[in-house]
């Protein structure tokens, strides 16, 4: 027998192709018989680029759970109940260190209107109490000792600290051990006892969802750590605790002024108890806390790290510098999470969808690829959360298409393919993310919406009727039927009033923005 030429192929040109086809009652019919080049997809959102989403492989770091939530073990079980009486005393001791230490602080306060200048030096010997009362707080909690490496720089060295942030802890240590200013949320200045506390520490308050605050904050920064006066300023770049495995994306707030900066370690060394602030409740990390023999904490001061001459406005050169040496330092990695997936966390946990952390998608990066805010992506999220995610996050066609309001065809299987660019018949909410931002924010996708608007309303009324909106729809998706457009119709009647205005359709695709091919795949804007 004759050796076979492995230069042919398997399959000669000459033979027949076999095509089996397997029926699944459980998927939609239609959908089987939809015909999809998966090697050579086309692209439904050529009219405003020619560009595909970009492709981010998903982390498998979530840098925000804690690994004890609940009780686990007999151990514990056990430590707790022989811990109940040491908690009670504890919790008097709480009770009484905060009292004394807000009507000291109530005192430094008294009629002291002067706030932008630094706080006389009388009021910051009665704070003294505050910061006594401080470290008691911390030994009810059971930190008796804490274990220091290095040395705080002089404030002349180093005018700002920068922290990672693992729990509540860490800003009564601080106080305690350095009395600084702090850069803190607005929402802190209301709070009972503590917003007392802070407001005399000359907090910075600044809105995380204001760019106006944030370079308010930044300016207030730089004037506080120009002036030898005022006490060192402190700041948690993160923005956010995390569960201390993971240093997450830097706000640079702390930066920008261009000052020295010493970068402070904080760890939390634990076998049975997970002390960090995460998907856990407040009064249950105290209570672990009171009912713990003793909780260990480690401090590390870094050396500052000094801006170079021609880097001294490359803030984000600094930041750099600073979290490596802080990671590097706890031996971690560093990701790109950001407050913005501690938002998309807890409103996957609020729609009650499974394993909620499949919904982060480390939104520094994405905010750096696409420009889009926090409060965008949770939008999406909403939308995603509709579209029936299994227990892995993902979506299949069907679902994607009765949320969108779409049927069957070749142009809406198309957009899924855009999505799905693994080509796995279901796509994630990165995926879904990702693809829609990337629409959304093309240069031509604003014109796009308003001539696609303008080819809707034929008579020019500035409204869309169900008939014009018909006669649109049916030349790219083939065979509707009038509940299938009213079904859309009612999804572009964004206020509900039972007409379509020019706002309400464009409010529509901002929230959509994927459906932007079944009005303008025909045309492209000059």
């Amino acid at each position: 027998m004759p050796d076979p030429d492995l230069s042919l192929p398997l399959i000669t040109s000459d033979q027949p192709e076999v095509l089996i086809s397997i029926d699944d009652d459980g998927e939609d019919p239609v959908l089987d018989h939809l015909e999809f080049d998966h090697l050579n997809p086309v692209n439904p959102f050529r009219f405003i680029s020619d560009a595909e989403p970009p492709v981010q492989n998903p982390t498998t770091v979530d840098p925000f759970r804690n690994d004890t939530p609940r009780v686990y073990g007999l151990y514990e079980a056990v430590k707790i109940v022989i811990c109940l009486p040491v908690a009670l005393v504890r919790l008097v001791l709480f009770g009484v260190s905060l009292a004394v230490g807000y009507l000291a602080t109530k005192v430094a306060l008294a009629w002291w209107s002067d706030r932008h200048n630094p706080m006389p030096r009388w009021r910051c010997r009665i704070m003294w109490v505050t910061r006594f009362c401080s470290r008691c707080i911390l030994f009810s909690f059971g930190y008796q000792w804490i274990r220091r490496k290095g040395k705080p720089a002089g404030r002349e060295i180093a005018p700002i600290v920068v922290s990672n942030h693992v729990s509540y802890i860490e800003p009564i240590f601080y106080f305690y051990e350095l009395s600084p200013t702090i850069v803190a949320s607005e929402s802190h200045d209301s709070l009972p006892v503590v917003g007392t506390i802070i407001r005399a520490m000359q907090v910075i308050y600044v809105d995380r969802f204001s760019q106006a605050s944030k370079k308010d904050a930044v300016h207030e920064i730089k004037r506080k750590a120009s002036c030898g006066r005022f006490p060192r300023l402190l700041l948690f770049p993160e923005g956010t605790t995390t569960n201390g495995k993971a240093i997450i994306s830097f706000q640079l707030g702390a930066f920008i002024p261009g000052y020295p900066i010493q970068p402070v370690v904080v760890r939390y060394p634990h076998v049975h108890f997970d002390q960090s602030w995460g998907n856990i409740s407040l009064l249950m990390l105290m209570f672990r806390m009171f009912t713990q023999f003793h909780n260990f904490m480690e401090v590390e001061y870094l050396p500052v790290i000094y801006p170079n001459d021609n880097q001294k406005q490359n803030a984000v050169r600094l930041s750099q510098k600073t979290s490596h040496a802080i990671a590097s330092s706890l031996n971690v990695v560093q990701t790109s999470h950001s407050y913005g997936d501690l938002m998309l966390l807890n409103k996957a946990s609020e729609l009650n969808l499974e394993n909620p952390s499949n919904y982060m998608v480390e939104m520094a990066k994405v905010e750096s690829l696409f420009h889009i805010s926090n409060s965008e992506a949770v939008r999406y999220l909403e939308t995603f959360s509709s579209m029936n995610p299994d227990s892995s996050g993902c979506v299949t066609l069907h679902d994607f298409l009765r949320v969108l309001k779409l049927k069957p065809c070749t142009l809406s299987k198309e957009i899924f393919g855009f999505i799905d660019v693994e080509k796995t018949g279901s796509i994630t909410f990165r995926q879904f993310l990702f693809a829609s931002a990337h629409v959304s924010t093309q240069p031509l996708f604003q014109q796009t919406c308003e001539l696609s608007f303008s080819r809707c309303d034929a008579d020019g009324d500035g409204y869309i009727s169900i008939q014009e909106l018909g006669d649109v729809l049916k030349p790219t998706i083939p065979n509707l039927n009038k509940d299938e457009i009213q079904g859309m119709y009612i999804l572009l009647d964004d206020d509900k009033d039972q007409r379509i205005s020019k706002n309400d359709f464009l409010s529509c695709l901002r929230r959509n923005p994927l459906l932007i091919a079944i009005f303008a795949l025909t045309f492209a804007p000059t």
